[in-house]
This record gives C-alpha cells, sequence and structure tokens, in this order.
C-alpha cells in the first residue's frame, strides 16, 4: 500500500473510500489506540488513532464525517 501520489489531493471518490476504509480500520483493527507516521517523510505527519478522545478535548469537538 505505498501509491504515494503526494502532489495531487484526493478526488472526491477517494476521499469516500479513505473514510470507508478509516471507519473499517476503527471498528477492526484499533483495540486500544494506533500510532502511524505519515505523508512527506521530510514533514510527517503523526496521526494517533484512540478509543478516548485527548485528554481535555470536549468529545463534541470531534466531527463525524
Amino acid at each position: 500500500m505505498r501509491d504515494e501520489r503526494h502532489d495531487e489531493p484526493l478526488s472526491s471518490e477517494e476521499m469516500e473510500l479513505f473514510l470507508q476504509y478509516l471507519h473499517r480500520f476503527a471498528r477492526h483493527d484499533v483495540d486500544l489506540f494506533a500510532l502511524m507516521e505519515v505523508g512527506d517523510p521530510a514533514h510527517p505527519c503523526y496521526l494517533t488513532l484512540a478509543r478516548e478522545p485527548v485528554p481535555g478535548v470536549d468529545p463534541s469537538a470531534y466531527p463525524r464525517p
């Protein structure tokens, strides 16, 4: 899974698939949390998927796509 097309945004169809896969991943693969580094290695994005909101952040701050 390394089709890294960094120079273009996701199409509407790709975004929909991304969200579907993200929901499936969260439902079936995330036990307590998952930590990832993604994106450009020179400017990575650190991603935390967790079962609880970040401490001090109200759950209403998280929109559901």
